[in-house]
C-alpha cells in the first residue's frame, strides 16, 4: 500500500460526535508514552499528522485521519493518562470502549507495546479485555532502535507466553521502529488485505 494522501478529519470526545463516514476504520491505541503518534506519521509518511507531545496523555480525543479516501485511520486516546483526574480517566476509557465495541465502521485495533519493557500489568489487563470482548486487533512492538534485538524479542515472547493464560492461539504482531520506519510495510500491507477481505 502506498499512502498518497493523509488529512486529519475530526476530533471527538463522544460516540456521536465521530464522522459518519463509510469508511473502514483501523485503529491504533497503547498506554501513554508507546510511540502511537511517532508511529503515526512514520506510517502516513507525513511527519506532523499526530501530535508528538513530550507530556505523555495528551490524546485526550479519538482523532480520524482519512487516508487516500478510502479508509480511515483512528487515534486513540492512551491508557494510562498523565496528570487527569480518576474521573476524567473513567470518562476517557468509557468513550474508547464504546467506540472498539459500538462502532460498526472499525474493522481492527492495533495495540502498540513498548518493546523495551517487559510484560506491563496495563497492557495485559488491556489486550485480556479485548480478547474476551471478541474484538479483532493485532499487537505492534514499538520503539525497536531504542533497544537491543534480542532484548525486544525477548519482551514479545515474554507477553505472548503471559497471554496463553487467558488467550487461545498467537495473535498477529509486527515490530516496528518509527525512526527507521521498519515494520511500515508490513501494517500497511495487513490493513490492505483486511481491506480486501471485507
Amino acid at each position: 500500500m502506498r499512502i498518497q494522501n493523509a488529512t486529519f478529519a475530526k476530533s471527538a470526545t463522544k460516540l456521536a460526535d465521530c464522522p459518519r463516514s463509510d469508511f473502514s476504520e483501523f485503529a491504533f491505541i497503547g498506554r501513554s508514552n508507546v510511540g502511537k503518534s511517532s508511529l503515526i506519521n512514520m506510517l502516513t509518511g507525513k511527519a506532523g499528522l499526530a501530535r508528538v507531545s513530550k507530556t505523555p496523555g495528551r490524546t485526550r480525543e479519538i482523532n480520524f485521519f482519512t487516508i487516500d479516501k478510502k479508509w480511515s485511520l483512528v487515534d486513540l486516546p492512551g491508557y494510562g493518562y498523565a496528570k487527569v483526574s480518576k474521573a476524567q480517566r473513567d470518562q476517557f476509557n468509557e468513550f474508547v470502549s464504546e467506540y472498539i465495541l459500538e462502532r460498526e465502521n472499525l474493522r481492527g485495533t492495533f495495540i502498540l507495546i513498548d518493546s523495551r519493557l517487559e510484560p506491563q500489568k496495563i497492557d495485559l489487563t488491556f489486550v485480556q479485555w479485548i480478547v474476551e470482548c471478541g474484538v479483532p486487533f493485532a499487537l505492534i512492538f514499538t520503539k525497536l532502535d531504542k533497544t537491543k534485538p534480542r532484548l525486544a524479542q525477548k519482551h514479545m515472547n515474554l507477553f505472548l507466553e503471559e497471554m496463553k493464560e487467558w488467550s487461545d492461539g498467537t495473535p498477529i504482531t509486527f515490530q516496528t521502529s518509527a525512526q527507521s520506519g521498519s515494520g511500515r510495510k508490513e501494517v500497511l500491507g495487513f490493513i490492505e488485505q483486511a481491506m480486501r477481505n471485507f
